[in-house]
């Protein structure tokens, strides 16, 4: 198969052109006629779906029938993958915010903190806590990377091709080809967003507005693409 805008040879499985991003149309081939019986007197019997012989020798008539499955996608955009991460946000803030209340209580730390005042000084409040402070601290950022990155890879790479975020919006994660990820790329992506993090002013994330791909910079570390299903 080859792209109809740059010629290139493409896939059959993939969505897009891997050169020039365009899409490409899922067709199903129509099913093999039997051969003509020479000398039967009877025209061959043309293909399935292909129309009528000609004088000259030509089949005409309607083109290969679409795949009546393939959805058409094109790229996601800045707002609608934002609107996206804030569901998300608030799927995984339940779960995480239950454990974090369980570290809490199990470190005293909980307790430590119903003694504190407002306009303690940080002496006071670390005298509080004590070594409880580090097992908090690092207990929360812990519970969030590995819940984090659990929950997308997993989702990413699952039959939905995206967390529920992104499937409530039609949205799905794919290779630069269209094709599902696995999870050990689906894990990249989530980690590569700890450098889109690290750009100032969040434009790491915003280049998903302006890039002829609508990419975030993870989702170019990553190789990957957000399409959505119109």
């Amino acid at each position: 198969m080859f792209c109809s805008k740059c010629g290139k040879a493409v896939d059959p499985a993939s969505a897009f052109c891997p050169s020039c991003g365009q899409p490409v149309e899922a067709r199903v081939s129509a099913p093999d006629a039997p051969p003509p019986v020479f000398g039967s007197g009877a025209p061959p019997v043309p293909p399935t779906g292909q129309g009528a012989l000609q004088p000259s020798g030509v089949y005409t008539g309607a083109p290969p029938v679409p795949y009546a499955g393939a959805a058409q996608i094109a790229y996601a955009g800045f707002w609608l993958r934002f609107v996206a991460y804030i569901i998300d946000a608030l799927i995984l803030g339940i779960p995480i915010g239950a454990v974090v209340l369980v570290i809490l209580l199990m470190t005293g730390a909980l307790g430590a903190l119903g003694n504190m005042h407002v306009g303690d000084p940080p002496g006071a409040v670390v005298g509080l806590l004590g070594m409880g402070i580090f097992a908090v601290y690092f207990g929360i950022i812990s519970v969030a990377i590995v819940g984090g990155w659990l929950y997308y890879a997993y989702c990413e790479s699952s039959a939905w091709q995206g967390t529920l975020g992104k499937k409530a919006l039609g949205l799905i994660v794919t290779d630069l080809e269209g094709r599902p990820v696995t999870f050990g790329r689906a894990s990249a992506r989530f980690f590569s967003k700890i450098i889109t993090g690290l750009i100032p002013l969040g434009i790491g994330y915003m280049l998903a507005g302006f890039t002829a791909k609508k990419q975030a910079l993870h989702d170019m570390i990553a190789s990957c693409l957000v399409l959505r299903r119109i």
